[in-house]
C-alpha cells in the first residue's frame, strides 16, 4: 500500500488461536484488539504470536464475552475504536461467531443454542459500534437450512438498518487453494457513507470476491482425482498426472515439514482399534468416522467432532496436529504450545479458518478499501 492510503485496523472477535487475524495482518491490516472466550485458545494465539514475532495488538487480548462489550466494557471498546480512528484509519470488525449450532453435522439448534445466539450478539456490537467495515463468516447450513437461512436474512436486515451495504458469498477453501473441501458463508459491509457510487441500496458494487481465487470449483471437480488404494503402512507413491499437486495432502504434508514441525507428536492414540484402522483404504473417507485421506487428493472439511476421526494416509494413526495445521494452510513457523491439550488443539484448528482463504479475503477488502479513496 502507498504511504496515502488510510491505515486498516482490525478488531477481531471469536479470534480463536488467530487464523483468520494471521491472513489479514500479512496482508496490510494491522489487528488492534483481540477477543476470545476460551482461554486456551487465547493462550495459543498469544503463543503463536510470540514464536511468529509478530506485534502485540495496541488495545490488547480481551478473555471475556463478547456480550460484556455490550454492557459493562462498552464504554472502553467504544473509546479504543475512537483512538484508533484518530489518525484517519479505517476499522473494521472480523469474526465467526461459534457454529455448532447452524452446523447440518452438529447440534442444529439454531439461533436459540447458546452459540447460536452470538451471532446475534455480534451484530448487535456492529450496529452499537459503527466500525467502518466488517466480516462475518460462517458454516453453509445457516443459508442451507430454512430456518437458519431465515434468522441469517434477519441479521443481515439488521445490519442494513444500521447503515451498511452487504455483499455475500458461499465460498470454498478449495477456490483459494486450500487442499480441502470446506464452504463457508461470508459477508462483508462497509458503512453507506463511506461508499458514494459503489452502492445500489443494501447491495455493495464492484467487490470481486474471485480476484484472488486460485481455482474455479467447477474445474477443481473435474480433474482426475485418484479414488481409493489398499492401505500400506509406509508405502512412498508418486503423485498422478493430470492433478494440481498443490491442492493434495502429501503437498502440504512436505512443505510444511511436518514430521519435524513442533506439534508433529500430537495426535491421539487409540487404546483399541488399531486393525480397525488397517482396514481403512487410503483416500475412503465415505464414512461416518474413521476416514483415511488420500495423499494425493484433497482433505474434507478440516472438522475433528462428532466422532470425526482423520487417519494418516500411509502411517497407523490418526493425523497430528502439526498435519492437521498443514491443511489449514498455516505457515509451518505457526505451532500451538505443549502444555496444550489434545482435544483444545484439534478444536482449535477444526474451528479456524483456513490461512490460504483467510488472506484471499483480505487481500481483496485492502484492494476494495483503498479503491474508495481513490
Amino acid at each position: 500500500m502507498g504511504t496515502d492510503k488510510r491505515k486498516l485496523k482490525i478488531f477481531s472477535f471469536f479470534s480463536g488461536s488467530g487464523f483468520l487475524d494471521l491472513g489479514f495482518e500479512k496482508n496490510g491490516f494491522d489487528i488492534e484488539l483481540v477477543n476470545e472466550y476460551h482461554p486456551p485458545f487465547m493462550a495459543a494465539y498469544q503463543y503463536s504470536r510470540q514464536k511468529m514475532g509478530l506485534r502485540q495488538p495496541a488495545f490488547g487480548y480481551f478473555n471475556i464475552d463478547i456480550n460484556d462489550f455490550l454492557s459493562t466494557r462498552s464504554d472502553e471498546l467504544c473509546q479504543a475504536i475512537a483512538t484508533a480512528r484518530a489518525d484517519g484509519s479505517f476499522v473494521g470488525f472480523i469474526g465467526g461467531p461459534p457454529c455448532p449450532d447452524f452446523s447440518i453435522a452438529g447440534k442444529n439448534r439454531g439461533r436459540d443454542g447458546d452459540n447460536g445466539k452470538l451471532s446475534l450478539s455480534y451484530i448487535q456490537l456492529i450496529i452499537r459500534m459503527k466500525p467502518d467495515f466488517v466480516l462475518f463468516e460462517n458454516v453453509k447450513g445457516l443459508w442451507h437450512t430454512a430456518r437458519h437461512r431465515e434468522f441469517y436474512e434477519e441479521l443481515k436486515r439488521k445490519i442494513h438498518h444500521a447503515g451498511y451495504s452487504t455483499t455475500e458469498r458461499l465460498t470454498n477453501a478449495l477456490e483459494y487453494g486450500v487442499p480441502q473441501d470446506r464452504e463457508r458463508v461470508l459477508l462483508f459491509g462497509v458503512r453507506k457513507e463511506l461508499l458514494g457510487k459503489s452502492r445500489k441500496g443494501n447491495a455493495l458494487l464492484n467487490f470481486d470476491w474471485q480476484k484472488y481465487q486460485a481455482y474455479a470449483l467447477p474445474n477443481i471437480r473435474t480433474f482426475p482425482w485418484p479414488d481409493t488404494d489398499l492401505f500400506h503402512d509406509g508405502l512412498a507413491t508418486q503423485c498422478p498426472d493430470g492433478i494440481p499437486q498443490e491442492l493434495t495432502v502429501e503437498y502440504w504434508f512436505e512443505k510444511n515439514d511436518v514430521e519435524h514441525h513442533p506439534n508433529a507428536g500430537d495426535y491421539f492414540t487409540p487404546r483399541s482399534g488399531l486393525a480397525r484402522i488397517q482396514e481403512v483404504a487410503e483416500g475412503d473417507d465415505s464414512r461416518k468416522s474413521y476416514k483415511r485421506l488420500h495423499r494425493w487428493r484433497y482433505s474434507p472439511t478440516v472438522a475433528y467432532g462428532n466422532n470425526e476421526v482423520h487417519l494418516h494416509p500411509y502411517k497407523v494413526r490418526r493425523i497430528s496436529a502439526a498435519e492437521a495445521l498443514a491443511l489449514q494452510t498455516l505457515p509451518k513457523e505457526f505451532e500451538l504450545p505443549a502444555n496444550m491439550t489434545l482435544t483444545n488443539k484439534f478444536k482449535t484448528i477444526g474451528n479456524g479458518v483456513p490461512f490460504l482463504l483467510s488472506s484471499g479475503i483480505a487481500k481483496t477488502i485492502r484492494d476494495y478499501l483503498n479503491e474508495l479513496e481513490d
